[in-house]
């Protein structure tokens, strides 16, 4: 199993303006991912819309990534976005067929109806007999549609069946990703948070990385905090304030504005976005200035990491 851990970006899928999948453009994103020395990719996340791709454009995004990567890092993927046990079934055992390094399930599809453990340990273990015993698995607490962080319990049984190689860690408490570093230790299963707010003290606590959404606009700087930051804390910390304010910018139309923000990079040619259709920089006022500061600001800090 390859070691999951870093700055593993929550992918974006673009589109063309016709709505159909930007192959070209997503090739232009893998790359630009990669030369910015990430360490692993997600696809077919939350980030990747795939609550609005069809199976198989889940499917196909996933194995197209895992193509254009050609082995350079590690690649993740989900897809995993139905409630009933049978379909859950069907999408998991498609993807687990891409190629791809671990197979994501998403928590709350394991307990659906909010029943608690014994539902969700009752839909693990269907899903556990019926995906292939040598794919890597990992857990994700996507907040949609509904925030299901895992008990102590569920994570160390997930931790110590040697079946799980990492959890994206939406708690947003460093509290918990400390008391969720000790719980996994000495077990395959790495904890990477996903909130920028605690992304630099998590670090120093032992999440193995990071994986929120503003891997899309600067991944390098996340980079160079999780391997160097502790060899300039004083920069560090200063580059982790910078990154928390930045983020922030994530409750103003994402993941559209993350789209903006690489259409005016190059990487691909249309906004277009089927989670969110709003014009969102017309509906929040200044958020193209914000677009520009952040990207001044990650101009910045590339060179003050640099010196």
């Amino acid at each position: 199993m390859k070691n999951i851990e870093g700055i593993v970006p929550v992918m974006l899928t673009p589109f063309t303006a016709r709505n159909e999948i930007d192959y070209p453009g997503l090739a232009r994103l893998i790359d630009w991912y990669l030369q910015r020395g990430v360490d692993a990719l997600f696809a077919v996340c939350q980030s990747s819309e795939m609550q609005f791709l069809s199976l198989a454009e889940r499917v196909e995004l996933a194995r197209f990534v895992v193509q254009r990567v050609d082995g350079r890092v590690p690649v993740i993927a989900s897809g995993h976005i139905s409630d009933a046990l049978e379909q859950q079934i069907e999408e998991l055992q498609a993807m687990a067929q891409t190629g791809i390094d671990a197979l994501v399930l998403v928590t709350n599809h394991l307990d659906p109806q909010r029943q608690g453990s014994a539902a969700f340990f009752a839909t693990l273990d269907s899903l556990l007999a019926a995906l292939p015993a040598s794919m890597p698995l990992g857990l994700y607490e996507c907040p949609a549609p509904y925030r299901r962080l895992l008990s102590d319990e569920e994570l160390s049984y997930c931790a110590n069946s040697g079946r799980f190689v990492v959890l994206k860690d939406v708690s947003c408490d460093l509290p918990t990703v400390t008391r969720r570093v000790a719980l996994t230790a000495g077990t395959p299963l790495n904890i990477i948070n996903a909130n920028a707010a605690i992304a630099w003290p998590a670090m120093q606590a032992g999440s193995k990385g990071f994986s929120g959404v503003f891997t899309n606009f600067h991944p390098e700087l996340y980079h160079w905090l999780y391997h160097h930051g502790a060899q300039r804390p004083e920069l560090a910390q200063e580059l982790a304030t910078f990154l928390s304010l930045a983020a922030v910018t994530e409750t103003l139309g994402y993941p559209k504005n993350a789209k903006i923000y690489h259409q005016r990079l190059g990487t691909f040619d249309s906004e277009l976005c089927r989670v969110n259709q709003d014009d969102v920089l017309e509906k929040f006022w200044g958020l193209g200035v914000l677009l520009d500061q952040i990207r001044s600001g990650t101009g910045f800090y590339q060179q003050k990491i640099a010196g």
